[in-house]
């Protein structure tokens, strides 16, 4: 076990960011878990971590959220930026402010509080920054033209980030999950057939809602929330993490499709989970 660090971790209220804040906790790291939803981080505190009720979009709170952690801790060795949500659905059948917001929590509220937290990392001439994507920021799905562009945007983003924090000593890492056991099958579920499971793109919603649904339901589809947990934790603890982690089920063997097969190939592969 490393050196106790002091941890920003947001998203924390469920699934990978509450998992990770509990792994941490445990491992003796000073946790601090930030969501809107502090009343669903309760057994953060039972645990002996901190809960400070945050939204990522919200500049004020973004501020007195790592000043609080400062005041307290004086410092932050560790900031991973979890929150996020999926936004699905036909690119025409979405507005311009859904997809405005799915851009202002997944890059704009990340950057944010990115940039709040630099100075002090800065200062300390050390510091992890752990940005989660998603194999969805190398590959792409039908209906995810919105959230895949924030992870595709995430990883580019991410890359020039860690060129300028190298001289400082910052470490910046890329975590990119496969199918993980969350809220994410319901938070994308109905709101793409609110979007789009009528009309013109009705027949492909409810297909791809079905080969959601199944992911997400059936036993061992899907991965674990402790799988990224244990990532987490493997490069908070490393004195030089890799660039990128992937895990969860579907993540390897998708993005290895995608990157050496082309695009008509992979097209194929993931059209044929919809039928």
């Amino acid at each position: 076990m490393n050196t106790k660090k002091t941890i920003l971790i947001t998203g924390a209220s469920s699934g990978m960011g509450k998992e990770t804040a509990l792994h941490l906790i445990k491992e003796g790291h000073t946790v601090y878990g930030a969501a809107r939803r502090i009343e669903q981080m309760q057994d953060l505190l039972q645990a002996g971590g901190n809960a400070i009720k945050m939204d990522v979009t919200n500049e004020d709170q973004v501020i007195a959220c790592v000043q609080q952690i400062i005041h307290e801790q004086g410092k932050i060795d560790v900031l991973i930026n979890n929150a996020g949500y999926g936004l699905y659905g036909a690119v025409e059948d979405i507005s311009m402010a859904d997809a405005h917001k799915q851009f202002d929590v997944n890059i704009f509220g990340l950057a944010r509080i990115t940039k709040e937290v630099l100075p002090h990392m800065r200062a300390a001439k050390s510091g992890t920054i752990i940005n989660v994507s998603s194999m969805g920021g190398k590959i792409y799905t039908p209906l995810g033209a919105w959230y895949h562009a924030t992870k595709h945007a995430l990883e580019g983003w991410s890359d020039c980030l860690r060129l300028e924090l190298k001289q400082f000593n910052i470490h910046v890492v890329i975590v990119e999950p496969g199918a993980i056991a969350t809220e994410f099958g319901d938070v994308v579920y109905e709101p793409m057939l609110q979007n789009s499971g009528q009309g013109p793109y009705s027949k492909l919603a409810q297909s791809v809602a079905k080969a959601t649904k199944e992911i997400y339901s059936k036993p061992n589809a899907a991965s674990p929330s402790s799988v990224i947990a244990k990532v987490m934790s493997k490069a908070i603890n490393s004195k030089r993490p890799k660039t990128r982690y992937v895990a969860g089920k579907m993540a390897k063997p998708l993005m290895f499709i995608r990157k050496y097969f082309g695009d008509r190939i992979f097209d194929a592969a993931v059209m044929s989970q919809t039928k």
